[in-house]
């Protein structure tokens, strides 16, 4: 069922069991899961169906510390939320992204890869993905010409992904589960209902109701048994610290924590592997057909330790190509995403014409590495509130982005390890990009460093109150009936691109409330 908030009564209330902020990659696999049970689920989302620049321009906010996308363009506010930006490329976390690492600070999540198995075989459905399996043997068998380069895989390893048909360039998770939500008896999905204050019982220990605004001037509010946060890492925190007149630091934010370790992907170019021969393989041909494929390099859990640097992969493009490409932070810098989009592809456009010419001799077997590494947990790296409101009376998201010597460090090492591989191999040399050379340089970053749009941390994992904002159920500690769903929960930030994982602890999340509204 589909409601336009703005058609609804001034000062009207709506009414269920359970109230979805965020129709995103996370809203959406949990209304999903909800679509035939007992309860009445409020699904509410900030814009419609299609993209509206005045709702967008709620997301705008200020960035300082590293080089970073504007936040108006990073992010989209419709159904289907930035799912509309997405790659498609899914990959399960590895088993030390949960573990307690001694080199990284502030890392161990309270549960486990195993913990979330089940889950991710829940959400490869969610996602429209092929089985629940993500072993390069198994691909093996049902793709032809998928060989591996000739590596000890006990130190670098082959790890594959998928990649959705439900990417962006097909419209999203928004295009494809849209009429399963409009016609779901007991979803009731409201559009252009942004939530802008959530408030709590006297005793600020649940809560009674969030308030919903619309650019119409319409208000409402949203009474439920239990509220899930869903709208993306920057949003959540921003709505938890501007709903602070109950409580002056914010909601569940007593130890200063909301907000805290934001984390991005570092997607950036590290090096150039020139082979000696061609190598027969479609393994690392860029999202390949039928079914879409893609893998990466990636550093075995042993030699992570023995090295005590972040779990990272590098994938390969090909240099005549790479070399006329433009990091995306440079192309991706406009506040409309529409135009930023636009200059994207006409970078890659001339790219690949210029490329076209270039692709000849020892340079078509040659590549370059786009690194993809987790960032350090940093409790300085962080989202806050800015002194501007919004058009709806709401206060600005400020996004402070702040690396580590242990990012750096551990890009140069993940390169190093995989170059003398290549090496011992005998199929070709690695050459580290110049601003990876001095190894005493663990602190200056290069123009092109970018960021993969992968919004996590904010509102950390942990049991301990005094270390995160979640419980290992995603319950905001202190609140009876308020959770987090999504990336924002991540204690660490692995390797793989969030949306999988995000979408199995969101449908992890969705087991615990029906149980809770069960019992």
């Amino acid at each position: 069922m589909h409601i336009d908030s703005r058609n609804l009564p001034d000062n009207s209330t709506i009414e269920g069991d359970v109230c979805i902020i965020g129709a995103g990659a996370a809203g959406i696999s949990m209304a999903l899961d909800w679509i035939n049970t007992p309860y009445k689920v409020i699904l509410l989302e900030s814009g419609g169906f299609e993209y509206d620049d005045k709702v967008q321009d709620l997301y705008k906010g200020k960035t300082t510390g590293q080089k970073y996308f504007p936040l108006k363009s990073s992010r989209l506010s419709l159904f289907g939320g930035t799912t509309g930006h997405w790659a498609g490329m899914c990959s399960p976390f590895d088993n030390i992204d949960f573990l307690e690492r001694d080199w990284v600070p502030n890392s161990g999540w309270p549960i486990s890869r195993k913990d979330l198995d089940p889950f991710y075989a829940r959400a490869n459905e969610k996602l429209k993905l092929g089985p629940y399996n993500y072993n390069l043997d198994y691909w093996q068998k049902e793709v032809p010409n998928l060989n591996p380069f000739p590596l000890d895989e006990n130190i670098v390893w082959h790890k594959m992904w998928q990649i959705s048909p439900a990417w962006g360039f097909n419209g999203g998770l928004g295009k494809f589960y849209k009429e399963d939500i409009i016609k779901a008896k007991n979803i009731h999905l409201y559009t252009y209902a942004t939530v802008v204050d959530i408030k709590a019982n006297e005793n600020v220990t649940s809560i009674d109701h969030v308030v919903v605004k619309n650019l119409s001037g319409k208000t409402q509010t949203v009474k439920a048994k239990h509220f899930i946060l869903a709208s993306g890492a920057i949003q959540n925190a921003r709505l938890l610290l501007a709903s602070n007149k109950q409580v002056p630091k914010g909601l569940g934010n007593e130890n200063d924590l909301v907000g805290r370790y934001f984390m991005e992907h570092l997607e950036i170019q590290t090096a150039e592997l020139w082979l000696f021969d061609p190598f027969p393989t479609d393994l690392f041909t860029f999202f390949f057909e039928n079914p879409k494929l893609w893998c990466e390099l990636a550093i075995a859990e042993k030699v992570q330790i023995e090295n005590k640097i972040l779990n990272g992969t590098a994938g390969l493009s090909p240099l005549s190509t790479a070399r006329h490409t433009k990091p995306r932070i440079e192309t991706w810098q406009d506040e409309d995403p529409r135009k930023s989009v636009d200059n994207m592809f006409k970078n890659w456009d001339e790219a690949a014409k210029l490329a076209e010419n270039e692709n000849k001799g020892a340079i078509s077997r040659a590549f370059e590495f786009q690194t993809r590494i987790e960032q350090a947990p940093n409790p300085d790296s962080r989202v806050t509130l800015g002194t501007e409101l919004d058009e709806l009376g709401m206060p600005r998201a400020d996004l402070h982005w702040a690396l580590t010597e242990l990012d750096k460090r551990s890009i140069r090492k993940v390169n190093q390890i995989i170059g003398q591989q290549i090496g011992r191999a005998g199929i070709g040399r690695v050459k580290l990009k110049e601003y990876l050379q001095d190894e005493k340089d663990n602190y200056t970053w290069p123009e092109g460093t970018n960021g993969g749009w992968h919004h996590m941390g904010t509102t950390r994992m942990s049991n301990d109150p005094k270390k995160g904002v979640v419980d290992a159920n995603c319950q905001v500690h202190g609140l009876a009936n308020l959770y987090v769903a999504g990336s924002g929960c991540y204690v660490t930030s692995g390797a793989p691109n969030p949306t999988l994982t995000l979408v199995a602890l969101s449908l992890r999340l969705s087991d615990y409330v029906k149980n809770k509204l069960g019992s």
